[in-house]
């Protein structure tokens, strides 16, 4: 409440005062602010980027905390190109050329998690007898040059040794196997695997995975599309996504091994492989324990490609995330670098969570005076949080031992029995689109319901999904403060020039507002591509827009997010706004800010809750690119919006090949496109145009009697529309 209170004091405060008519621009009668002047809105100000602060807020009570952990998992999963989760067959893994060392084995692992897209890996197993049930410790590598295969070089060792980051050289020389060996003599099963790209990982490259920087325009078509593309993107399938998805079939896979203890399920990594950890975590409870090495802080959020989705941080970051691990053991180190605060920043805060829910003793974290790494001291924290919420019965400190490593040659997967598939691009995009194919099955089935049973299993899929994408639900009213800076009264009606603020969010929407003296209590908003000018030619109201007076509506028209008076003047918008990176991927700016689409829904959504309290009904009207906002907007709000008139003009998510493209909407194809939308937004009544015979009316109505079809031209769209409502409130 302080900082509402202390937004509206800002706004209260604002030189607005009242705008004489003479100020205005002739060429536009409905301009709301001073011709120098921009809505206060705090969207037109920088982007945020992954190297925003990122505080998590403890909830108030387990119930507050498990409403928003379900929406966090949502957001996570459909980030990462899984909501809902796919159906998984059993995994089919090649296990071979086993190699003995001392107190364990290592085996060479690889299977298809989807057809094409690999996952591979070393399998440590202790020598213990047969039969006996092990915990299992997942470890994916991170960040380290050619990952399982890495090997410091003469020199880094050498510096770890006298440092105190490393016992042993063979452990400051091979420092990713040093965990390995040391859980399987403790007696774990351990599956140290690639990370896309790297070492034995096919069929995507190290530099498309991880280093990816400029478009591909051959691959940005409908017809062909490959990773980080438009098309994919819509979708999608992101190089993270596919990560995670590895990750998952990498838990199906290890849990069907017999030697595997169900029980004691867990995971660690570090740098990359930290983000890997929590998130896999994160939405999967078959890990019952994880910890995150030098990842998890309120700082720098991961700079590769592989550690970002559109969605995923949008107002939540890594501590929350790792937060949806609770309530099972959750271990987190830092190091002199991003995560170097976390013993003051983050941990508190899970502290504060996992004590509200009763387990205060299964959070733990370490601050340790070193580069960004996972040396033997991280890891000897590491050895004592699984020695102890496995029950492995260790006494402490646990020491690692030094040992053996293996060659590279002993550790690759790919032999002349077993030869490496191809990372060209057509493996790379028959890959993804396997992958796509599989994630969108499940959402496929909950499209066009006609059950009650379907309908509802449709609203949760479809619905959940675009209410993720969009990010907002209707606001409440006392979040949106209505401010008129003129007023002008003519002998029929009242015009009011005003600007709607969603307090919360510091956002500020121009509209006008004009209301006839014999108004029935019902408003028509207005939205249009070109903002609300559009409604007015050569400083006169538009017909069309007097004959909803005349029948008793009042009109709102509003300008959404870069229409009309949020640019300069002569200024044109035509792209959506990216955080300042050289590197052409839309999860650096759809990761962390809702797209320019969503935006725009959010605008429609204030100006819903600025209008009378004593309005009885709403009307949201749609047209000249407005189209699928307006649908999203009426699917959100729900009966605060009575109906919706809607031209579509045809658009389809699925024509854009830019990820600078105004209506870019990340997932947008995967869930359905605009059918989908009109589907949502048809539970109240809907008259649609623009559609042709595309779209059969019974994939889009709730109720057949909801759905008008109306005629597209100009010169009889709003007379079919006025004349639909009229009709609807008779009946």
């Amino acid at each position: 409440m302080k900082v509402i209170l202390g937004v509206l004091f800002a706004f209260v405060c604002l030189p607005l005062g009242s705008v004489q008519a003479d100020e205005q621009s002739a060429a536009d009668a409905s301009r709301v602010l001073p011709n120098d002047q921009r809505p206060n809105d705090s969207r037109l100000g920088d982007l945020r980027d992954l190297n925003a602060y990122f505080p998590m807020a403890p909830p108030a009570s387990p119930d507050q905390w498990a409403h928003r952990a379900e929406e966090l998992r949502r957001r996570v999963l459909l980030s990462q190109g899984i909501w809902p989760l796919p159906n998984r067959s059993p995994v089919e893994a090649t296990v071979h050329g086993r190699v003995e060392r001392d107190g364990y084995s290592v085996d060479r692992v690889f299977f298809e998690s989807s057809p094409g897209l690999y996952v591979t890996g070393s399998l440590y197993r202790p020598d213990v007898p047969q039969g006996t049930k092990m915990p299992v410790v997942l470890c994916p590598h991170g960040h380290w040059a050619d990952g399982r295969f890495y090997r410091h070089s003469d020199s880094v060792m050498k510096r770890e040794l006298e440092s105190g980051a490393e016992q042993f050289e063979i452990g400051g020389r091979t420092p990713i196997h040093a965990r390995c060996v040391q859980l399987a003599r403790m007696g774990c099963l351990v599956f140290h695997y690639d990370m896309l790209g790297y070492a034995d990982s096919v069929p995507l490259t190290y530099d498309l995975a991880h280093r990816f920087a400029k478009q591909r325009e051959h691959l940005n078509r409908p017809q062909r599309w490959g990773l980080f593309s438009a098309q994919s993107e819509l979708r999608l399938v992101n190089s993270m996504g596919l990560q995670t998805w590895n990750s998952l079939r990498i838990v199906d896979w290890i849990l069907s091994l017999p030697e595997a203890d169900a029980t004691r399920i867990g995971v660690t990594g570090a740098s990359g492989g930290g983000t890997q950890t929590f998130v896999i975590a994160s939405i999967d409870d078959r890990i019952t324990a994880a910890m995150p090495a030098v990842m998890v802080s309120t700082a720098m959020q991961g700079g590769c490609t592989c550690e970002n989705a559109s969605y995923l941080r949008i107002g939540t970051g890594n501590i929350e995330l790792a937060a949806l691990v609770a309530p099972r053991p959750l271990g987190l180190t830092g190091a002199n670098d991003w995560t170097q605060e976390i013993e003051t920043k983050g941990l508190p805060e899970l502290r504060e969570l996992y004590a509200m829910l009763g387990v205060p003793d299964r959070v733990e974290g370490r601050h340790f005076s070193f580069p960004h790494n996972y040396n033997a001291v991280s890891r000897q924290l590491m050895y004592e949080f699984f020695n102890k919420h496995f029950e492995l019965g260790f006494d402490s400190p646990i020491q690692e031992q030094d040992y053996d490593p293996l060659s590279k040659d002993e550790l690759t997967v790919w032999t002349d029995e077993y030869p490496k598939p191809a990372s060209d691009e057509d493996a790379e995009i028959a890959a993804i689109k396997s992958f796509y194919e599989l994630a969108v099955e499940p959402v496929e089935k909950a499209l066009a319901p006609k059950t009650p049973a379907e309908r509802e299993h449709f609203l949760k899929v479809i619905g959940g999904a675009w209410r993720t994408m969009i990010g907002r639900d209707l606001p409440r009213r006392d979040f949106v403060e209505t401010k008129t800076i003129r007023q002008t009264d003519t002998a029929d009606s009242t015009t009011r020039f005003q600007v709607a603020r969603y307090l919360p969010g510091n956002e500020e929407v121009p509209f006008v507002l004009i209301t006839p003296n014999d108004w029935n209590h019902e408003t028509v908003i207005l939205t249009h591509g070109q903002g609300k000018s559009t409604w007015f030619k050569q400083g006169k109201l538009q017909a069309d827009v007097q004959e909803f007076l005349a029948d008793g509506y009042a009109v709102a028209m509003p300008d959404l997010l870069y229409q009309g008076e949020f640019l300069d003047a002569d200024q044109e918008w035509n792209e959506t706004r990216t955080v300042k990176n050289p590197r052409e991927f839309a999860g650096y700016t759809a990761g962390y800010n809702h797209p320019l689409f969503a935006k725009r829904v959010h605008d429609v959504l204030t100006v819903t809750q600025a209008l009378p309290e004593t309005t009885e009904n709403v009307h949201l009207v749609g047209v000249a690119g407005t189209g699928a906002i307006t649908a999203a907007a009426k699917f959100i709000a729900g009966p605060a919006i009575a109906s919706l008139a809607v031209d579509t003009e045809g658009f389809r998510f699925e024509e854009i090949t830019s990820v600078r493209d105004v209506n870019f909407l990340p997932g947008a194809i995967k869930y359905g496109d605009v059918p989908a939308l009109l589907t949502l937004a048809s539970q109240q009544p809907l008259w649609l145009t623009g559609e042709g015979s595309e779209l059969p009316t019974a994939t889009v109505a709730w109720n057949p009697k909801n759905l008008r079809l109306g005629s597209s031209k100009a010169d009889g769209m709003f007379k079919s529309i006025r004349g639909w409502l009229k009709q609807s409130r008779a009946e």
